[in-house]
């Protein structure tokens, strides 16, 4: 009997651990469905998003073991999903462990293991931190990096 299993996440900068989790659900289902968070959804829950909801969607979409994205636009829509696509398997990151337990009654409720050193929130405090360097500095830098080019050729 075919499985379908759903997760949800904002999938903002698109990176390797964003794939391995996507890949590993696939693994355990013959359905995936991926549920994106919205800009608005993201905005009511304080958090801000890199990446437009609509190429986040693409993106998604476009990798080959996601069979379906929808909107994820309300916390309380993960039972109406559930019912609505007849899933057997809630995943999500074990960050959340606990949280959705609550869907036991109707699927199986799985919190997967993150990747190791990987993570959105990484990522964005990288760039800030790259962001606040000031832009003399880094002309500087590149000058240097020009000048001892020269001294290796």
């Amino acid at each position: 009997m075919a499985k379908t299993i759903i997760t949800y996440g904002t999938f903002d900068m698109f990176h390797i651990g964003h794939l391995k989790l996507l890949q590993r659900l696939k693994d355990m289902a013959d359905e995936l469905i991926v549920a994106i968070s919205t800009d608005e959804f993201n905005i009511g829950k304080g958090k801000k998003v890199m990446i437009p909801y609509e190429q986040r969607e693409e993106i998604v979409s476009n990798i080959k073991c996601v069979d379906k994205v929808i909107p994820e636009e309300s916390w309380e829509q993960k039972l109406t999903d559930v019912e609505k696509y007849d899933i057997d398997i809630f995943a999500i990151g074990d960050d959340w462990a606990g949280e959705f337990d609550f869907l036991k009654k109707h699927c199986e409720v799985v919190y997967l293991e993150r990747t190791k050193d990987i993570s959105t929130t990484q990522l964005k405090k990288s760039l800030a931190n790259f962001m606040s360097i000031p832009k003399e500095d880094i002309i500087n830098a590149f000058e240097v990096i020009e000048l001892l080019k020269k001294d290796f050729e």
